[in-house]
């Protein structure tokens, strides 16, 4: 039974030496699962430094872009408004030029008979003129047909 005993604490001492190899190894394999992991996350650290330089890079121009279209919107205000301003201007000009008309209008309207009074006068004028006119040409003629008469005759 003695003997028995010592062949128990044999293969006892065997299947702790069994254990404590395969341990290890698992061990040593999560040692080296671990350094590479531990390898990926130095790589994704230094990664996403990058990415943060380059977020924060982009946060900035956002902000510049930003600031420079609020700008430019100011301006854009003031210019619309100016617009607003001439569109109003140009509004009241219409409503005097409609004002204007209708006053000349209603002024032609209520003298329309002396109106048609000095077209007939002056159409009387130019008559006149026209026959005075041609009756100055004539003498004209008349008195250039005598002198050239009058030196035909003394030549």
């Amino acid at each position: 039974m003695e003997n028995l005993l010592y062949i128990a604490a044999l293969i006892a001492a065997i299947a702790f030496l069994v254990l404590c190899v395969g341990l290890a190894m698992t061990l040593f394999s999560l040692k080296k699962t671990l350094n590479s992991v531990s390898q990926t996350m130095a790589g994704l650290e230094g990664q996403l430094q990058g990415v943060t330089r380059e977020t924060t890079d982009l946060l900035h121009k956002t902000n510049g872009l930003a600031a420079d279209i609020q700008v430019k919107s100011e301006k854009l205000n003031t210019v619309v408004d100016a617009v607003k301003n001439v569109g109003e201007s140009v509004n009241g000009l219409n409503t005097s030029v409609r004002r204007i008309t209708s006053s000349i209008s209603t002024e032609v309207e209520r003298n329309e008979d002396k109106i048609a009074q000095v077209v007939q006068w002056s159409n009387v004028a130019f008559g006149i003129r026209d026959k005075w006119k041609e009756k100055k040409a004539i003498e004209e003629a008349r008195a250039a047909s005598t002198i050239r008469r009058n030196v035909n005759d003394t030549l």
